[in-house]
């Protein structure tokens, strides 16, 4: 199939969030098992520094607003990886993805709606024919819209699947209903069913109802998005579409993220000899922490953008305890001043046991996957999550809350709590640290995490059928 692969971001050009991650890796997947897969980014100022030396493969036009507003297709930026950047200075040459140090940029609308009928274009410059479309979250999800109504009757892209990836319900993208007008659609769109919601001009929900297919980031995901409680006001919606919807687990890149190979870490190891590669990557930690390096401590750490949703302050009241009694706890991650200025407090109240490294660093955070004993995740809704996956993957069991990807992956590994509450997150972190304490059982626990394949194989598979199945809907339109 020849597949067009529509992100806001991904690695190693852009990233925000998770999504840049998948972005990254899943074309390489899907690639490896015989897909055409060509990759679409807005050439930001973050993706031109990144991307290095590329060429120009075309040129286009799409008309915003009643003016025509140019672009050029530049390909590049890594070797056999089929990545295309838009390149158009007036939205994408400037300071932030989506925002700046004064907030969000206030012509986002215009910026992603030209960005999603900008890889429409280039695909009809570069290819004789699409198959699918792919888009992800709602920065490209009038993708579908767009071919469902301005290039219904095009030779090169009118019988095009598509599909639409959920991977946050929370960001929607709605603005002002002036941009039906604004983006040459009729107001025939702009119905409950369409793209209207509260009156306003909604991307995601675009997405939702013309997109062929739906899928969100994992199956329980899948299943919350159809509730009230997690479906963001689209819920009637979603399940309107029923059996269009489906959930999909992400995967993580299994070779970057491998303990044996890892050249972040002080020592090395595999799941069948963990204990001495652990044991000293442990002690390194604690002393470049500030830590004594006591290894019957139990070392907490959490990988995370500090926010409510991730449920950090549940950690913090679950933690107290245990500080207080000699472990350990290591947090990375930036967000939330408010909350960070909370650990900052515990930190002074339990010096040598708490750290905070209020940063991305990425080198730091392979170190605390490996050196960490148990890793901490009470997110309130979790579409998806890589932290637990990747910290099973060095050894480290997760501590969660039983939502989204977490109640996907973390059993039997690791830790669930089945409500977001300091209370049921305390209980299960002190059955975690009772279970760490009986070593044996412990490092059977661990080898068992370490062995859990969390690499993109079955996902990719998974996407394929997908694929086609979108691609076989649009074919008989």
């Amino acid at each position: 199939m020849n597949v067009v692969f529509a992100a806001s971001e991904a690695v190693p050009f852009c990233k925000t969030g998770g999504l840049a991650d998948v972005a990254g890796s899943l074309p390489q997947a899907l690639r490896a098992g015989g897909e055409r897969v060509s990759v679409f980014l807005p050439y930001y100022r973050e993706a031109r520094e990144a991307a290095g030396a590329t060429r120009e493969v075309g040129r286009f036009t799409v008309p915003l607003g009643g003016e025509p507003v140019e672009g050029r297709i530049l390909e590049g930026g890594v070797k056999d990886a089929c990545v295309y950047f838009i390149d158009a200075p007036r939205y994408f040459d400037r300071d932030g993805l989506y925002a700046d140090a004064g907030g969000e940029h206030p012509d986002n609308a215009d910026r992603f709606a030209f960005f999603s009928r900008a890889v429409i274009e280039a695909a009809r410059v570069l290819m004789p024919k699409v198959d699918l479309f792919h888009a992800h979250d709602w920065q490209t999800a009038a993708i579908p819209l767009f071919l469902k109504t301005l290039y219904r009757d095009d030779p090169i892209v009118g019988r095009a699947g598509s599909l639409l990836t959920i991977h946050n319900l929370a960001f929607q993208g709605n603005f002002p209903k002036d941009c039906v007008l604004r983006f040459g659609l009729p107001w025939s769109v702009f119905t409950p069913e369409g793209v209207e919601f509260y009156d306003q001009f909604s991307f995601v929900k675009a997405g939702l109802a013309f997109a062929d297919r739906i899928n969100a980031v994992s199956p329980q995901y899948a299943r919350e998005i159809a509730s009230v409680e997690f479906g963001c006001g689209l819920d009637g919606l979603i399940r309107s579409r029923g059996s269009d919807v489906s959930g999909i687990i992400n995967g993580i890149d299994a070779a970057y993220w491998d303990p044996k190979t890892d050249a972040h870490l002080p020592a090395r190891y595999g799941p069948d000899e963990f204990q001495e590669g652990k044991a000293a990557c442990k002690a390194a930690l604690q002393r470049e922490c500030g830590f004594d390096a006591d290894p019957s401590a139990c070392v907490f750490a959490a990988v995370s953008r500090v926010s409510h949703q991730k449920g950090l302050d549940l950690a913090l009241g679950a933690l107290e305890p245990r500080l207080a009694a000699g472990d350990r706890f290591v947090l990375v991650g930036r967000g939330d001043r408010e909350l960070l200025s909370r650990f900052e407090r515990a930190a002074a109240r339990f010096p040598g046991r708490l750290h905070v490294h209020d940063a991305f660093d990425e080198p730091f955070a392979h170190r605390v996957y490996a050196g960490a004993d148990i890793f901490l995740m009470p997110s309130r809704f979790e579409p998806c999550g890589l932290g637990q996956m990747i910290a099973m993957r060095y050894g480290t069991p997760p501590v969660a809350v039983a939502t989204g990807g977490l109640a996907d992956t973390v059993p039997p590994h690791g830790f669930l709590s089945l409500r977001a509450e300091v209370d049921s997150v305390s209980g299960v972190v002190e059955a975690a640290r009772g279970a760490f304490s009986r070593p044996e059982a412990w490092s059977e626990r661990v080898r068992s995490g370490m062995l859990a394949d969390f690499s993109w194989d079955a996902p990719a598979e998974r996407y394929r059928s997908l694929y086609r199945e979108a691609a076989g809907v649009a074919r008989f339109r």
